[in-house]
């Protein structure tokens, strides 16, 4: 932890955010440098993940409306992947301070993207509909459903985050105790961390596959609720 201008930085978090950044730009980049009328390689995967981020916007709204944020599911979709998977193949401890992680497993980092999902839901809301229209959303059927909207904001903002913050630390949480496992004295007791070893790397493993299924589903809930928050705010039928 570090303090400059009066604000506290996290140095392990800035790292990773800007290596998930980068790993997800030379992903895009590399994917769509040569393309081709009959897509092959990496070019196939981007179109993959254009079709699946316009399928998710379908479903919430109209494509006319949605299509604009297409650029936003992709980027979303992508960079809560790679951030979900960086601390699962291995961690980095130096001097009891965690640097090699993903940043996903911190609440700071899944919070501050909340926030930026719904503030930029308020700032379409407004554009595309207009300040008066707008604020009537919030009195809409009713008056008196207008403290009820203002706790619905701030709602959606923790559970969006604090949803992808859980399941993310408490994977890597439990890949530590799987590890722990073959590093324990009882294990040492057992062969000289041998028999441990063995004994904590089937489950280690197996729940290193899992997270990989749970990192994948948790960006794409969090891209798929960032779509049906958005076309709350800019449908006219919500």
């Amino acid at each position: 932890m570090v303090k400059f201008l009066g604000l506290t930085f996290n140095l392990s978090n800035v790292l990773m955010i800007t290596i998930a950044s980068l790993i997800v730009f030379l992903i895009a980049f590399f994917a769509t440098r040569k393309l081709a009328m009959k897509p092959t390689g990496m070019q196939n995967f981007i179109e993959w993940v254009v079709d699946f981020v316009k399928n998710i916007i379908g479903s919430t709204m109209d494509w006319q409306t949605g299509g604009r944020f297409l650029t936003l599911g992709m980027t979303l979709l992508m960079y809560v992947f790679v951030a979900n998977m960086l601390g699962l193949p291995f961690a980095i401890v130096v001097g009891h301070d965690l640097w090699w992680k993903s940043p996903t497993a911190d609440p700071a980092i899944t919070l501050t993207l909340a926030i930026l999902v719904v503030a930029l839901t308020h700032y379409y809301g407004i554009k595309m509909k207009g300040v008066s229209e707008y604020g009537k959303d919030f009195i809409r059927p009713m008056p008196f459903m207008f403290p009820l909207k203002i706790i619905e904001e701030f709602a959606n903002t923790l559970t969006l985050g604090l949803r992808l913050y859980g399941n993310i630390y408490a994977g890597e949480i439990l890949l530590g105790l799987l590890v722990g496992l073959g590093t324990s004295g009882y294990a040492e007791s057992l062969g000289n961390g041998i028999l441990g070893s063995l004994v904590a790397a089937i489950p280690m493993l197996a729940w290193q596959g899992f997270s990989i299924f749970v990192g994948a589903i948790q960006a794409f809930i969090f891209t798929m609720l960032t779509m049906v928050y958005m076309a709350h705010k800019v449908s006219h039928d919500h």
